[in-house]
């Protein structure tokens, strides 16, 4: 096995092990009036807001009706908004309300802390090598800037 097949195989037992993970420090958090589809729409829209209905529905594999139809929901609930750019009338944006902030800093708070407890006992030196290891994979693999 060469090098490039090597790292690929690294990067699919990676990308596997992300999923699981994320699923095991985020099980039970969402809350109880929202749908796991509206969860993950949440989530998208809280670390990269304001979005696109587009960039939702491409980012969570979601046709455009159904993620306009979910976002509506969210609207109705006052947890998520959109809003015309003001530069351009013809675009709108999705952002979380101030309630749909609380609700999602409420969530994060609990991820935050799951996370805690799987690193517990790691030094601190091992949580920089573990930073410098996510800035490479961002910078390189996921192209996050």
């Amino acid at each position: 096995m060469d090098n490039q097949e090597a790292l690929f195989q690294k990067i699919v037992l990676f990308t596997a092990a992300v999923h699981q993970v994320t699923h095991d420090i985020s099980k039970d958090i969402r809350p109880t009036d929202i749908t796991p589809v509206q969860y993950r729409i949440l989530e998208y829209i809280a670390v990269g807001q304001p979005v696109t209905l587009s960039q939702i529905s491409e980012c969570q594999n979601m046709s455009m009706p159904n993620t306009s139809r979910e976002l509506k929901k969210l609207c109705e609930k006052q947890i998520c908004e959109k809003f015309t750019d003001p530069t351009d009338r013809r675009k709108q944006y999705i952002r979380l309300t101030s309630k749909g902030t609380v609700v999602m800093n409420e969530v994060f708070a609990q991820i935050h802390n799951r996370l805690q407890q799987r690193l517990e006992g790691a030094s601190q030196a091992k949580i920089n090598e573990i930073s410098d290891a996510l800035t490479l994979l961002q910078n390189t693999i996921f192209r996050i800037e």
